[in-house]
């Protein structure tokens, strides 16, 4: 099984031992709910689903978009990250992380980080 290592500063503060996570907030002007899915391929953190639970302000889904459940859906095309960097801000609640199903925490939780404090993801190396 693969992990993913939760860095603030370039220090490991957690680790996520699951293959695959989802990433969810809410935008911090239309207070929507954005989901991301992600899978860890060889090094790598790869964007498999993105979800948005409505239009407005710089987050309107992209064409070939579905609305499923109340959510809108779509594959982003984009080639896997070697990092995500997420940065807490003061206008927003926290970042959650969901992992294995019902595993669930707030980001500055799992890593005991302070609102400023930027959280690097990584696919952990063995």
């Amino acid at each position: 099984m693969n992990a993913v290592c939760l860095l603030v500063a370039g220090a490991l503060r957690a680790t996520i031992p699951a293959d695959a996570f989802t990433l969810a907030w809410h935008h911090s002007i239309e207070k929507t709910r954005w989901e991301e899915d992600y899978r860890v391929v060889d090094d790598r953190l790869a964007l498999v689903q993105s979800r948005i639970g409505g239009f407005g302000a710089g987050m309107e889904p992209p064409p070939g978009a579905r609305l499923v459940d109340g959510m809108w859906r779509w594959r982003p095309t984009l080639p896997p990250l070697a990092q995500l960097r997420l940065s807490a801000s003061t206008y927003t609640s926290d970042y959650t992380l969901c992992w294995q199903g019902d595993h669930c925490a707030a980001l500055r939780d799992l890593v005991q980080a302070r609102e400023t404090e930027v959280v690097t993801l990584v696919a952990c190396t063995r």
